[in-house]
């Protein structure tokens, strides 16, 4: 019987093979998180920020969606679309600024030298998804007394939601620092015609946007953290089998 020998040849060969250095000529098939045939970083790259644009995308449907069936967001009625009665430019809008937020944490993160440890799960990663889209829903949803008073609530929300988790000195600048551009950007957009907020208490928008901007932010930085950690883990065991 030649059988058994013929099998113990090709085993020795298939591990001479995968021991090969890079340089031979030789190649083995890696294992990466999103397409098995996918090894080149910049590619994972425009994965993740497809990925990351998509998830944006979806949220900003339903997430606005919220806001104008409780009319505390205003469109004009000519610029309402029919998907989830959103204006058509709001989800590409957010899907972009949701990639830029996702790829530029682990970037600052990397920059920085202190890469982001705490509750580095997906689990985790869901349930902070789970928190932004409740305060989300109770800014438009639960009625309070006044605007000081949600605001005020909201405020402690969103900076509890850094706290569970995220915890970084950089989260945090950055979603403080990208929460005020936004609300700027907002205050020009609704000061020049293109949508409006019902009973506005901070210039021309309302006092708690700020929060649900942080709170966004620091969700979307937890999303993208995430993606970029699976992609680490992917790089650095095929450094190893290499």
């Amino acid at each position: 019987m030649q059988i058994a020998p013929a099998l113990a040849a090709m085993a020795d060969s298939t591990v001479v093979s995968d021991q090969q250095p890079p340089g031979s000529g030789q190649t083995t098939p890696s294992r990466g998180p999103y397409i098995a045939v996918v090894t080149n970083r910049n590619t994972n790259l425009v994965i993740r920020g497809f990925m990351l644009f998509s998830i944006g995308v979806f949220l900003a449907l339903v997430l606005n969606l919220l806001q104008v069936q409780r009319n505390v967001t205003l469109f004009p009625p000519d610029v309402i679309s029919s998907i989830f009665s959103s204006a058509w430019w709001v989800p590409p809008c957010c899907g972009t600024a949701s990639a830029m937020i996702g790829l530029l944490y682990p970037c600052i993160d990397s920059r920085l030298g202190e890469p982001h440890k705490f509750k580095r799960e997906w689990s985790s990663v869901m349930r902070c998804v789970a928190v932004f889209v409740g305060i989300n829903h109770a800014s438009a949803k639960v009625d309070f007394a006044n605007n000081v008073q949600l605001s005020l609530t909201l405020a402690a929300l969103s900076i509890g939601l850094w706290w569970t988790f995220d915890r970084s000195r950089s989260g945090f600048g950055l979603g403080v620092v990208i929460a005020l551009l936004a609300t700027l950007s907002t205050q020009l957009l609704v000061y020049n015609g293109v949508f409006q907020y019902t009973s506005p208490d901070f210039l021309y928008i309302r006092s708690w946007l700020p929060c649900i901007f942080f709170a966004g932010v620091i969700t979307m930085g937890n999303i993208g953290r995430q993606l970029a950690l699976y992609e680490c883990k992917r790089m650095s065991g095929k450094t190893h089998q290499d």
